[in-house]
C-alpha cells in the first residue's frame, strides 16, 4: 500500500504544473510551457512579462536596468542584437517555448560576453519512446491577422533518436512614431520639425530544426544536428514632416513613401561528441563541438520623398544592402572529480568570424540617376577569439563554492572601401574570474554570494557604418569606432522559506554601449540613431520575489526590481553625469478551475527611467489568458489576450545641448489570440540528449 501511494505521489509531482516564475540559485526561471500566456504570443512578447527584462530604445534588452545581454537558444547564441534581435523573438512562436532562464552571475565555464547576465531560451524537447510528436496552429487579431502553425516529431528507438520541427508563421504588424525636434543653440530654439510615421510590416518566416543522436557504446554519444530560419518581411512606410525656425515660421515640408523589402536566412550545423569514462570518485566526462553557421542578409529599399514648400519636388534614394556572415568554432570541455564533493572543470574554444557588406545607393533627382559614392561601401570584418577556462566545484556540508578563471584573446581587423571611419587592429587578452558561494543557515533561511566580470564585444551590425533611412532627415547607422564594454558584477542573496527571496546587486561597467539618437554635424538637420559608448556606468539593484498560494486553486508568482543606474560619459558636446532611481513590477496568478480548465492573469509595470541620454515614460501592460485540455489530455485550446489596457507604448525624450528630441512609439500590441495544440504518439518517457554548440558568443554577435 505504501509502495503504490509512494508512485502515486510521484506521478502527481510529474505532471504537476510548475509556476509561471521559478526562483533557483542562481536564476530565475520563467515556465513557459503549457502556460496560456503563450498562445499566439512571440517570444519578445514573454521576455518583456518576465520579471526584470526590458525592450528600450533601438529594441535594446536589458535585464534589470542594465543593457549588454546575451541571449541563448538551447545553449547556442542568437547572431544578432537590436532590432535584428527583436525582429528575430517576434518570428519565433512562445508556443515552442519550454522555459526562459534569466542567469545574472554565469560561471566560467559560459563565454564571458553578456555583461548583464544570459537570457537562456529552451524550446521544448519531446522525450517519449517510440515516434511522437505535437501540432500547433493559432489565429490572433489585433489591428492586424498574425497565423502561426508549427509540426513537431521524435523517434527514439534503441540507441537512435531523431527529433526535427518545422514552423511557420505568418504576422502582419505595424509600428507608429511621432517626433517633434528642437534645434538648439546657446541654450535657444534656432529651428524645429514634426514628424509623424507609419510603417505596415508582414513577416513570412520559416524556422525549422533537425537533429540524430546516436549511441556509440553505454558511454559514447555521436550527434549532429541542422536548423535554420528564412524570414521575408516587406514593409509599407509613410512619413509626413514639416521644418520650423525659431518663430514657429514653415520652413519646408514633405511627404515620403518608404517601402523595403528584407530578406535574412540563416543556416548552423552542430556536430557533437561526448564520452564518459569510469571512475571510482564519480563520472569523467569529456565532451567536443563543431560549429559552422551562415547568415545572409538582403535589404532592399525605395524612399520617395516629395517637397511640397517653399517648392516642389521629388527626389528617389534607392539602396541595395547586402551581407554575408560566416562563423567557424570548435570547442572542448572535461570535467574530473576530485572526490565525491569536489570537481574540477576546464575547456578550450576557438572561433573564426569573417563578415562583408556591400552597400549600393542611387539618387534619383530631375529624371537623373546617379551613383551616390558618399554613401555606397563595402565593409570588411574579420575576428578570431581564444578561450580557455578551469572551474573548481566543491560540496560543503551545508553548503558550495564555485571558483574559476576564463581567459580570453581578440584578434579583430575591418576595412572599408571607400574613406568613411577608420578601424585600427585590435589585439587584446583579458581574465574573467567569477566565484560563488552558497550556504544553508536553517531549514527556512538561505544565503549566497557571487561575483563575476563580463565583456561585451560589438556585433557585427553594431560595426557595420552602413546607413539605413527612416525617412529623409533620419537613419540609423553603425559605428566602426565601438569599443567593447567590460563589468564587474556582485550580488547577495538571502532565501526564506524557499518562497520568499531578497537580492542586492552592484555593477561597474567601462565604456557602456547604449543607444543613441544624436544630430549629424553639418547642414540639413539630420538625425542618426547608432550606439556609442560612454566613459562608465554605475547600476545598484534590489529584488525581492514572493510566491505565495492564497487558495488550493490559486497562486501568485510576485517579483520587484527596484534599481538606480548612473550614467557618466560625452556625446555630440555634452557631458553626461545622470541617474535616477527605477523599479520594475510583475505579477502573475495561476487558476487551477477543474475539469480541464485553467487560466493566468499577469500585469507588468516599467516606471520612468533614465537610459543614457533617454528619459523613458512608465509603461506596463496586463495579459490573461484561459485554457481548456480536451481528448483525455492529448488537445488543448487557449484564448490569450495580450496589452489588455493597450499600455504598452514607449514615450521617451533625449536631450543634448544643442538637440531635444521627444518621441511615442506604438506597435499592435494588443492582440486576442486563439490557439490549439495536439500531442500524438507513444507517452513513454525516455531520458533525452540534446547539446548546445560552442559558437553561442558568435552567433549572438551576427546580423
Amino acid at each position: 500500500m505504501r509502495a503504490s501511494q509512494a508512485t502515486a505521489l510521484k506521478e502527481v509531482t510529474v505532471t504537476a504544473r510548475k509556476p509561471l516564475f521559478e526562483r533557483q540559485a542562481d536564476r530565475t526561471v520563467v515556465n513557459v510551457e503549457d502556460s496560456p500566456l503563450s498562445a499566439g504570443s512571440t517570444t519578445l512578447d514573454v521576455l518583456t512579462r518576465s520579471p526584470g527584462v526590458t525592450v528600450g530604445s533601438g529594441d535594446a534588452l536589458s535585464l534589470k536596468g542594465r543593457s549588454g545581454v546575451l541571449v541563448v537558444i538551447d545553449g547556442k547564441r542568437v547572431a544578432m542584437t537590436g532590432t535584428e534581435l527583436s525582429d528575430y523573438l517576434r518570428n519565433l512562436p512562445a508556443d515552442l517555448l519550454k522555459s526562459i532562464e534569466l542567469i545574472t552571475n554565469p560561471p566560467a565555464k559560459y563565454d564571458a560576453q553578456g555583461g548583464a547576465g544570459i537570457i537562456a531560451i529552451n524550446l521544448k524537447k519531446d522525450q517519449r519512446q517510440g515516434t511522437n510528436g505535437s501540432l500547433l496552429a493559432s489565429f490572433g487579431r489585433g489591428r492586424y491577422n498574425k497565423y502561426n502553425t508549427n509540426l513537431t516529431l521524435n523517434n527514439r528507438r534503441g540507441k537512435t533518436n531523431v527529433f526535427g520541427n518545422y514552423g511557420y508563421a505568418d504576422r502582419e504588424n505595424f509600428q507608429a512614431l511621432t517626433i517633434h525636434r528642437d534645434f538648439l543653440e546657446g541654450g535657444r530654439v534656432v529651428g524645429r520639425s514634426d514628424q509623424d510615421n507609419f510603417i505596415k510590416s508582414r513577416s513570412f518566416a520559416h524556422t525549422y530544426k533537425a537533429g540524430l543522436d546516436y549511441s556509440l557504446t553505454e558511454r559514447s554519444t555521436l550527434g549532429a544536428s541542422v536548423n535554420g530560419q528564412g524570414v521575408r518581411v516587406p514593409q509599407d512606410g509613410t512619413n509626413v514632416a514639416s521644418q520650423a525656425d525659431a518663430n514657429n515660421s514653415l520652413l519646408r515640408s514633405y511627404r515620403a513613401i518608404n517601402k523595403r523589402a528584407v530578406r535574412f536566412p540563416n543556416f548552423a550545423a552542430n556536430l557533437n561528441f561526448k564520452h564518459t569514462f569510469e571512475d571510482s570518485l564519480g563520472a569523467r566526462e569529456l565532451t567536443a563541438d563543431a560549429d559552422f553557421a551562415r547568415y545572409s542578409s538582403t535589404r532592399l529599399q525605395t524612399l520617395t520623398t516629395t517637397f511640397d514648400f517653399p517648392a516642389q519636388s521629388t527626389n528617389i534614394r534607392d539602396g541595395d544592402q547586402r551581407g554575408e556572415l560566416t562563423i567557424q568554432s570548435l570547442k572542448a570541455d572535461y570535467v574530473h572529480p576530485l572526490s565525491k564533493l569536489a570537481k574540477l572543470e576546464a575547456g578550450l574554444k576557438t572561433s573564426v568570424v569573417s563578415s562583408d557588406n556591400n552597400v549600393l545607393f542611387l539618387l534619383t533627382e530631375n529624371d537623373q540617376t546617379t551613383v551616390d559614392a558618399n554613401q555606397s561601401n563595402r565593409f570588411k570584418y574579420n575576428e578570431n577569439v581564444n578561450a580557455g577556462y578551469v572551474t573548481y566545484s566543491q560540496t560543503l556540508p551545508k553548503g558550495s563554492f564555485t571558483a574559476g578563471l576564463r581567459g580570453e584573446q581578440t584578434n579583430a581587423t575591418g576595412r572599408q572601401e571607400v574613406g568613411g571611419e577608420p578601424f585600427p587592429p585590435r589585439h587584446y587578452f583579458q581574465l574573467f574570474p567569477s566565484a560563488a558561494y552558497k550556504r544553508t543557515l536553517t531549514d527556512k533561511h538561505e544565503v549566497s554570494l557571487s561575483l563575476s566580470r563580463r565583456i561585451d564585444r560589438p556585433t557585427y551590425n553594431q560595426l557595420n557604418p552602413f546607413r539605413v533611412y527612416i525617412d529623409a532627415t533620419t537613419y540609423g547607422s553603425g559605428n566602426p569606432s565601438l569599443l567593447p564594454q567590460t563589468s564587474y558584477n556582485l550580488e547577495l542573496s538571502h532565501t526564506f522559506k524557499q518562497k520568499y527571496t531578497t537580492e542586492l546587486a552592484w555593477s561597474i561597467t567601462d565604456n557602456p554601449i547604449i543607444n543613441a539618437v544624436q544630430p549629424v554635424p553639418g547642414p540639413g538637420n539630420f538625425v542618426v540613431a547608432r550606439d556609442v559608448n560612454l566613459t562608465r556606468q554605475d547600476t545598484y539593484t534590489l529584488t525581492l520575489s514572493a510566491q505565495l498560494e492564497p487558495a488550493k486553486w490559486w497562486s501568485t508568482n510576485n517579483n520587484a526590481v527596484a534599481y538606480y543606474a548612473r550614467f557618466i560619459g560625452d556625446l555630440a558636446g555634452t557631458a553626461l553625469d545622470k541617474g535616477a532611481p527605477a523599479f520594475n513590477l510583475t505579477s502573475n496568478s495561476t487558476f487551477t478551475l477543474g475539469h480541464g480548465w485553467g487560466a493566468d492573469l499577469t500585469g507588468t509595470y516599467q516606471s520612468r527611467q533614465i537610459y543614457g541620454f533617454f528619459d523613458l515614460r512608465p509603461q506596463g501592460q496586463l495579459t490573461a489568458g484561459i485554457s481548456k485540455s480536451v481528448w483525455d489530455k492529448k488537445g488543448n485550446f487557449k484564448l490569450n489576450f495580450t496589452d489588455i489596457l493597450y499600455t504598452q507604448k514607449t514615450r521617451a525624450t533625449s536631450t543634448y545641448n544643442n538637440y531635444q528630441e521627444r518621441f511615442y512609439q506604438r506597435f499592435d500590441s494588443r492582440v486576442a489570440t486563439l490557439a490549439f495544440t495536439y500531442r500524438f504518439g507513444n507517452q513513454k518517457v525516455a531520458p533525452t540528449r540534446r547539446r548546445s554548440g560552442g559558437a553561442e558568443d558568435e552567433k549572438r554577435r551576427a546580423g
